[in-house]
């Protein structure tokens, strides 16, 4: 299956997956930019090609028995967009979220303070976005939707509503908090969503495109 961190930049996303690399057995771990990013402006159909490639890396660990936890950008609706997501075994996605001063704050001291106060508002509005898509499908999805990749299949879930069991990203907000608790909260959430696949409660198991949603205790 795919374990998706997800969110904006600064958030911890990153360091969180490599951190429980060595605790998950049968799972690998991957950056989404490790295929390399263009040089800014990053065109919109750059995520969402780079997102299908990251399904089918998933799709090849999965024919090896190993799930794939990945950090990066890409939001739940992108993931489900992607034209081969529904080949998938399971999905789950956490958004890894920071307060706006920690990010800022970790912005400035990362990469040589590369990011200017234009560049750190974008990340902090990227964010504010990410809040909003994880809650509720309906929030603003002219974001991701606009100029994508024609590929995209974004009408499997763009007529669901906030209480479809299958629209879950769970919430990991690492603000104050020592990086040890934070990792030990990514490495419940995917115990939790590989216990939920295994035992048929996750609601983003394969067939979640064909199937009317039904009860499910997707969170554990």
């Amino acid at each position: 299956m795919l374990l998706k961190l997800t969110g904006s930049s600064g958030a911890g996303k990153t360091t969180l997956a490599f951190a429980v690399t060595g605790r998950l057995d049968g799972a690998v771990v991957h950056e989404f930019d490790e295929v390399g990013v263009p040089d800014p402006p990053i065109p919109p159909h750059w995520r969402n090609r780079m997102t299908e490639v990251w399904v089918r890396r998933a799709l090849e660990y999965q024919v090896r028995g190993l799930d794939l936890v990945l950090s990066g950008n890409a939001p739940l609706g992108e993931i489900l967009a992607a034209p081969s997501a529904p080949l998938l075994n399971g999905i789950a996605v956490c958004l890894i979220d920071v307060a706006d001063q920690d990010r800022r704050d970790r912005l400035a001291a990362r990469d040589g303070g590369r990011w200017d106060r234009a560049a750190t508002d974008a990340f902090c509005g990227w964010a504010a976005w990410h809040r909003g898509h994880a809650r509720d499908p309906r929030f603003r999805p002219d974001v991701v939707i606009d100029g994508s990749w024609p590929e995209m299949a974004w009408d499997r879930w763009t007529t669901w509503t906030a209480d479809d069991p299958r629209w879950r990203t769970h919430l990991i907000d690492t603000s104050g908090r020592p990086l040890a608790t934070s990792v030990d909260q990514v490495e419940r959430w995917v115990t939790e969503q590989r216990e939920a696949h295994r035992s048929g409660r996750l609601a983003l198991a394969r067939g979640w495109a064909d199937e009317t949603p039904g009860p499910t205790d997707h969170d554990g």
